[in-house]
């Protein structure tokens, strides 16, 4: 049976959205239906059946950000991109690519534009006992998923932020978990997630990494956005990414760790490892 963590992180139907591109390039996916939306704007974006673009008059990260900037401000007071963060976000195709433009962070979604996150797994290992994982139950209030349970520490990159310094602040935001401990996270794989949300697309590359936690360590959130955290067996993890009861992200970077620990079989899983390369649409 495909768990549904792995089939969520693939659900998307390349026929319900148009592709937009800036100077060029696919950045995104917009759905079909948004689409009429972006026409009010002739003067920023070109429409036509097989595309959305930027209008080439932007042909430059400030200009173009100043022109999403108008679009998307509009959006959010109609209530068509929820979320506000004050976040921003840069368009690029891949983490280390200059950005093309910068936008807010709950505008990705709308745009279906690539987005960047980190994903820790705070592991509890005994020496007289089975391992444990720290699993976080994100806030009632979060914007995204209010009410699941996530990894102990998780969060988007922001323009101007690099991995370990998110690593570094998340640990802390999150989790209260100090500097000294954060910086020995150690790096596992990097998962890929592209699915269709109630906001939009998700185009996600996930920096997954392990943490080793002190045992007589509890963390504790220091900024709302956790509602508590859970000690938990490496069975009872497992039955809540089963009954997708841990968000698809979490589920996902969970997993790589329980797989690189030979904590649980490869074959309890099947598909996971697709999604450890980016999708290839065609």
């Amino acid at each position: 049976m495909t768990l549904p963590c792995i089939t969520a992180a693939r659900r998307f139907d390349i026929d319900a959205h148009l592709p937009f591109w800036i100077d060029a390039e696919q950045v995104g996916w917009i759905r079909s239906t948004d689409v009429p939306l972006l026409a009010r704007w002739p003067d920023v974006f070109e429409i036509d059946n097989t595309r959305v673009t930027l209008a080439p008059a932007f042909n430059t990260v400030d200009l173009r950000s100043a022109a999403l900037g108008s679009v998307i401000g509009a959006l959010a007071a109609e209530g068509r991109i929820p979320g506000w963060r004050n976040e921003t976000y840069a368009i690029r195709n891949a983490f280390d690519a200059p950005p093309l433009a910068y936008i807010e962070r709950a505008a990705s979604r709308f745009f279906g534009t690539m987005t960047y996150a980190v994903h820790l797994n705070g592991v509890v290992e005994y020496a007289d006992g089975a391992p444990q994982l720290w699993i976080a139950r994100r806030s009632d209030t979060k914007a995204t998923d209010p009410g699941m349970l996530d990894n102990v520490v998780a969060g988007g990159i922001g323009w101007g932020f690099g991995i370990e310094a998110t690593i570094i602040k998340e640990c802390w935001e999150e989790a209260g978990i100090p500097e000294e401990i954060a910086a020995r996270a150690t790096a596992g794989r990097t998962a890929h997630v592209l699915q269709s949300l109630p906001e939009g697309t998700q185009a996600e590359q996930i920096f997954i990494y392990d943490l080793a936690l002190p045992a007589d360590f509890a963390p504790r959130n220091q900024d709302g956005e956790v509602g508590e955290h859970r000690l938990a067996r490496i069975d009872e993890v497992a039955g809540w990414i089963e009954e997708g009861a841990i968000t698809v992200d979490a589920s996902l970077a969970t997993l790589d760790c329980l797989l690189r620990r030979r904590w649980i079989d490869e074959d309890a899983c099947p598909g996971i490892e697709t999604l450890f390369a980016p999708p290839v649409l065609a």
